[in-house]
Formats: C-alpha cells, structure tokens, sequence
C-alpha cells in the first residue's frame, strides 16, 4: 500500500483531537461513506483503503462547473473564501468534474468517484499483478491503483502531453510515482508489456487489437464501449470476449488512433422522444449505429423483451470486432469499428 498524504477519516485533521478540523480530511471522509453506501468497496474493501488515503483534491486544483452561457472556473486558491468552499465542496462531491475544456468541449475530466470505485473492483486486480490505464486524466486512478499495487505495476496514458504532465505533477505531490506515458491509447503501451489488466477512462468505438497483443493470457479488460462497461476476458493475444455490466457509464472519448464516438446517436428518427431517451434504448443505438437505424432497433429491442445491458456481449478474433445480443454465433451480431 502506498502512503498517503495527510491524515483520513479523522475529522480533527492534522491538528489533533483537540485542534481545528482539515475541511479536506472531513470532506473526503464523507465522500468514502457515501461511496460505501452505495455498495461499491463490498467486492474488494482494499478500494475503501485507497480513496480514503488519496487525497482528490490535490489531483483537481480547478474544475469547471456549468454555468449559464458556458462553465465557470472553481479553484482551490481563489481569492475569495466562498469560491474556494465551493471548489472543495465539488472536488468531494459524487460527481464527474470537467477538468479540461477547449473550444466550449469536454477534453478531460475526473470521473464519478462512485463509478471509479465500481470499475477498478470489476478490474478484480491481484497483487502481484500490472495494470494499463487508457486515458491519465488528473491522475487520480492511477493514484489509487498504485496505493494498492505499489508505483512498479502501473501505467497510464494519454495522447495530451498537457494531461499527462498536470497528471505526473498532481501523483508527485501526493507521493506517488507511476508511469506515465504520452502517446496513442488506440496503440497501448508496448515498452511496459505484458500486462494482467486494462483499464480505459474514456468511451471506446471499438476494441484496440494492440491491447490484446500487450496481454497476458488471462487478462482482464475493463472498458466504457457505447454507454456500457464491456469487460473481456483475453484468452490469448488474438482472442478476447465477454459481457457488458449492468453499471451505465458515460466517459470523454477515446482520441487517437481509434475512431471517435459521436457521443450519442446522431441520425433522424420517427420515434417518440420518450422511447429516443431512454438510457437502455440508447444504449443499443449506439451499440448498433451503422448497423440498424432507430425504427430496426426499436424492433428489435421490443421483439427481445427490453434486453438489459448484461444479455449484450463483445468478441475481438483476430482483426474482426463484433457485439451480439445472447450468443456471439448470433443471430443478432453488429460490427465494430
């Protein structure tokens, strides 16, 4: 287990029992209690250990919140003790934080603890054992990574040298020191290969052939793909296959070699809005879009009894990615990528 860098779950803070109490410290214990109330740290408690030791606010210095006309800038050393209240208030919120935004778009955020917490339990990391994350961000999850696997068996990338250097930065101040590596996530990273897991921080089209081939047999792969959470079992560096969670996700798509997701479906429909927006439905747009058009899926998703997202599944066999809903001989399969 890694160090953290100031006392948790102590209320009194640094100062004592007897001394002021540290906003931070009382603001991320009540974040881990919220966490755990929802069930996430149940599967694997080293994850309760980890997000109560790092500290999230030294990994978000600033964040934007939506504001009337655009976002509104909130940082930890605003002139203004009220701003700087409302800064830690959202930094310990159960929320997604946008981090980076360019030209009125999302670049790069720092994900919903809660969901975080989900993920890196379903990654069923072991000790012992490397993980490659897809997507640095502030470096928050590779803190919590290597507070519980130790420094050697991560890595994290990210196609923005300006993410991956804020990121090497905030892990430094809190003590922590991964790899970190600029480059394509499409292309993983092959000068810290094999690796046991896969983690990606950020919405995928299709599944990279470079990852399976940056493996170990065995391996896991844990990835946001349409508006689900795939996770694959890699059998060997051409074949990989498994099924979506239950958990929703919604992540910054992947940039890079990989082709970018529109985000949502795109494309005219005659449906009613309220059968358009609804979180399942989408869901199997997206999975299918290029394939179906709305009013195809629509049947289908009614002709199959509403199919929630664990009865979908992905196969990557050599060069060739497919979804398919039940079995992957089909009949329902769906090219990807």
């Amino acid at each position: 287990m890694g160090a953290a860098s100031d006392p948790v779950d102590d209320p009194s803070g640094p100062s004592g029992p007897s001394g002021p109490a540290d906003p931070a410290a009382v603001a991320r214990a009540a974040l881990v209690r919220e966490i755990e109330e929802s069930g996430a740290f149940d599967a694997d408690p080293r994850w309760r250990e980890a997000f109560a030791a790092v500290p999230r606010h030294l990994f978000v210095p600033y964040y934007y919140a939506n504001a009337t006309g655009g976002y509104e800038r909130l940082w930890g050393e605003d002139e203004s003790e009220a701003r700087r209240a409302r800064w830690l208030q959202g930094v310990y919120s159960d929320a997604p934080l946008a981090t980076r935004v360019r030209d009125g778009d999302l670049v790069s955020s720092s994900s919903q603890p809660s969901l975080m917490a989900k993920m890196l339990a379903e990654l069923d990391v072991r000790d012992g054992q490397s993980v490659l994350e897809i997507g640095a961000g502030t470096g928050y999850n590779a803190a919590l990574l290597a507070y519980v696997l130790g420094d050697a068996a991560v890595t994290t990338v990210d196609l923005e040298p300006e993410i991956t250097e804020a990121a090497r930065r905030h892990l430094e101040r809190a003590g922590f020191a991964p790899a970190v590596v600029t480059g394509d996530g499409a292309r993983g990273c092959p000068a810290h290969a094999p690796y046991d897991r896969i983690i990606a921080t950020c919405t995928l089209a299709t599944i990279p052939r470079a990852w399976l081939e940056q493996c170990r047999a065995g391996a896991r792969i844990l990835a946001p793909l349409s508006t689900g959470l795939i996770a694959l079992t890699v059998r060997d560096t051409g074949y990989a296959e498994g099924r979506f969670l239950h958990t929703p996700a919604y992540f910054v798509p992947l940039r890079g070699g990989g082709r970018e997701p529109s985000g949502r479906p795109r494309y005219a429909s005659s449906l009613p809005r309220r059968i358009t927006q609804n979180e399942l439905f989408r869901f199997l747009l997206e999975l299918t879009a290029g394939s179906l058009d709305p009013e195809e899926a629509f049947a289908l998703w009614r002709r199959e009894g509403r199919p929630e997202r664990e009865r979908f599944g992905v196969t990557v066999a050599g060069d060739a990615v497919w979804a398919w809903l039940d079995d992957p001989e089909g009949p329902y399969v769906w090219g990807l990528g």
